[in-house]
């Protein structure tokens, strides 16, 4: 997608470097950071510099390419995918790209190491880019039917940023947006703000604007009323990782808007490749649930009048808080998952002809 009328992806290999955007920066500053080692690697996604489920993986793909430019030793690169992997628990697909990268790199001559590691990296972005964009062309179908029922501007309410900034290119949740918009339907956009570190302000409402989307930030208590009012059409939301059973694991609060969904008869959708489901678990009480920095609760990120970025303590000084960073939206609660391959109950049996050729972990004698 574009900004400032440039198109870009979201993570790119060049001259030996892996390039990001720095999505901690955004929306006051656009920067284009290079990541140089495996340790900048794994700092950029701790410290979400790249962030969402699909990039995550893309980046710790090339994470492994940088490891392998550093030192072609086994030991290093195994060390290097344990803390890729252990990096940021609950993402699926960082564990999929770290797995599937090793697999492909087992028995593979010294030498044609980082070859072999680069094309397949790439690969994975690559494949990223055509799986959403036909989440795109599958989910425009659903807003096609909601704007040939009612004639009129379909609202769609979202949650965090499952945007292109998210992944690759084109995004989960909003590249049926992105395609409606592109067919000339009209659209406009609920973007719960996300706290704590508003990825919907900051990353989803940046981007809407960027395509030239009509849209709105709310608070995140902000949707229920909406929907008993009858202005949110349907929600469509991404996820970080969605089990073979149709449970949805995404950010804190998705949970508590799929509720009011249902209470109020609103279309809950959730968007994503197959690379995010996870075939293993079965049980969504085993998904480990990260617990990020309490700091992201109590001190606040802005731009002040004189344009320079400052961090400011909003609670009081002795106040404890907790920040965990996903919930769990059970299968009842969700109309459909919309992947690269159509539109499926979220069911095990929904899911069947979803089967991505996954990996059992491990494999290989890497990771």
């Amino acid at each position: 997608m574009k900004i400032k009328g440039k198109k870009y992806r979201t993570i790119w290999y060049e001259n030996n470097v892996v390039k990001i955007i720095d999505q901690t920066k955004l929306p006051h500053h656009f920067i284009i950071k290079d990541l140089k080692t495996i340790k900048d690697a794994v700092k950029a996604i701790k410290t979400m510099e790249v962030r969402g489920a699909p990039l995550i993986g893309g980046a710790a793909a090339y994470g492994i390419v940088l490891a392998i430019q550093e030192n072609k030793n086994l030991d290093f690169i195994k060390k290097s995918s344990e803390e890729l992997v252990n990096s940021r628990p609950t993402a699926i697909n960082l564990q999929w790209a770290v797995h599937r990268m090793n697999n492909k790199l087992s028995f593979v001559k010294s030498d044609e190491l980082l070859d072999v590691a680069l094309k397949e990296a790439k690969l994975i972005c690559d494949e990223d880019v055509k799986f959403c964009e036909n989440i795109g062309f599958n989910g425009l179908k659903i807003i096609e039917e909601i704007y040939n029922k009612n004639n009129k501007t379909v609202n769609i309410l979202t949650h965090c940023n499952a945007g292109w900034l998210a992944t690759i290119d084109w995004g989960t949740a909003t590249s049926p947006i992105y395609q409606a918009h592109k067919k000339g339907i009209p659209i406009h956009v609920w973007v719960d703000e996300t706290r704590p570190r508003n990825q919907g302000a900051n990353l989803t409402s940046f981007e809407l604007n960027e395509e030239g989307i009509p849209n709105t930030i709310i608070t995140d208590n902000t949707g229920g009323i909406l929907m008993q009012r009858g202005e949110v059409d349907m929600c469509i939301v991404g996820t970080d990782r969605t089990l073979s059973t149709g449970d949805v694991c995404n950010k804190i609060g998705t949970y508590l808007k799929a509720l009011a969904a249902h209470d109020n008869n609103v279309p809950f959708y959730v968007a994503l490749p197959s690379s995010t489901i996870d075939w293993e678990t079965k049980d969504y009480n085993k998904i480990p649930i990260e617990e990020r920095n309490s700091e992201e609760l109590s001190h606040i990120e802005g731009k002040d009048d004189k344009n320079n970025i400052k961090k400011v303590l909003i609670y009081p000084e002795n106040s404890k808080s907790m920040n965990l960073a996903f919930d769990i939206t059970p299968a009842k609660y969700v109309t459909g998952l919309i992947t690269e391959k159509g539109v499926c109950e979220a069911s095990t049996n929904g899911l069947k002809p979803v089967s991505y050729t996954h990996l059992t972990l491990p494999t290989s004698d890497l990771v």
